[in-house]
């Protein structure tokens, strides 16, 4: 027997919850289901030692703030049990446990195929995020198997590594932490592909994101001038790598470009025989389990505008710059949210 609901969310990220927070001030029915066994666990299972770079007042769903000092920093495990507590707080309709195994439309309704059984629904919003599959280059393959690989997703803390020189690939923010991190006990490499922006958390006593709101970067959207150069140029939160880099405690190399065996050669042809390699190199999209045509691009990625498909009743929330920077973040994602829930109802 199949369950059918007007809307159904996939993915009880923050993304997710959010979307749950205006459907529940609806009429309609709707069902909230993910993978995970306890909501915030994307979080939860992420790097020990992760601290937003976002504060706490910028760090909460609509209608709850996160507990502590506003002005103060969460760590991840924060955040998870926040996102969790909110869940409870609104009583919203979760299912856990729920792997889906594909979605299709068959006479104006959404079948979505999951572990837990059939569903049916008018609407289907996708809020599974923009860290789905983490990406590791094809160069992977080139490294001897003596040195220890780990993608920044699989990464907890120091003591997974193998003693020695540790090789970090990508310098986003996540990478950016974790060098800083291992800096404190062994010989760090960076590679970096562009050249670093470094923000700083405060100007002035304010948190940096409250000026973002003030001079209005907050509201740039995708499609403005400003918001296709925040996409291209998207800074470092935070400064502590910058005097690490500056004594050598982290040495930044120019982008990997190949491997040798126990050597990765950068493009402009330096060489490091690191014992470990993390990779912070991201992640791709994974849709293979939608089958709806025209949904997806041939890079993989989402056509949407503003998360709304071509493809009536079929939304995405949570995409990095879905509609402005903050579309993936806590503070902002709630505004998307919001604009669904008016556009479904």
């Amino acid at each position: 027997m199949e369950n059918s609901y007007n809307t159904i969310v996939v993915g009880a990220g923050q993304a997710g919850l959010a979307m749950g927070y205006y459907l529940k001030q609806k009429s309609i029915s709707f069902l909230i289901i993910d993978s995970s066994s306890r909501v915030g666990d994307s979080w939860r299972h992420r790097y020990d030692s992760l601290t937003l770079f976002t504060p706490r007042s910028h760090s909460a769903l609509p209608g709850m703030n996160v507990e502590g000092s506003p002005h103060g920093y969460p760590n991840k495990d924060e955040i998870a049990d926040y996102l969790e507590n909110y869940s409870r707080h609104y009583d919203l309709p979760v299912q856990l446990n729920t792997s889906v195994i594909n979605l299709f439309k068959e006479n104006k309704k959404f079948h979505l195929i999951t572990s837990k059984g059939n569903y049916i629904a008018k609407n289907i919003i996708i809020a599974t995020g923009p860290f789905q599959k983490p990406f590791v280059p094809d160069i992977q393959k080139d490294v001897s198997k003596d040195i220890f690989q780990i993608h920044a997703a699989h990464y907890r803390n120091p003591s997974q590594l193998k003693e020695g020189t540790t090789l970090i690939v990508g310098a986003g923010n996540s990478g950016v932490q974790i060098a800083t991190e291992l800096a404190e006990s062994r010989e760090v490499y960076l590679s970096v592909g562009k050249r670093m922006k470094f923000l700083p958390y405060t100007l002035l006593n304010r948190s940096i994101f409250w000026w973002f709101q003030v001079l209005g970067v907050s509201k740039a959207t995708i499609h403005s001038k400003l918001g296709q150069f925040m996409k291209k140029n998207d800074p470092i939160i935070g400064k502590e790598l910058k005097p690490l880099l500056s004594r050598g405690a982290v040495k930044k190399i120019s982008k990997v470009s190949k491997a040798d065996g126990k050597s990765l050669i950068c493009q402009n042809g330096e060489k490091v025989q690191p014992e470990n390699i993390i990779w912070a190199t991201g992640y791709h999209n994974d849709y293979e389990w939608i089958e709806v045509p025209n949904i997806i691009d041939k890079n993989n990625n989402v056509i949407q505008d503003r998360g709304i498909t071509k493809e009536k009743g079929l939304y995405f929330l949570g995409l990095s710059w879905q509609y402005r920077r903050g579309s993936a973040l806590l503070l902002g994602v709630g505004e998307d949210a919001k604009f669904l829930a008016n556009h479904i109802t």
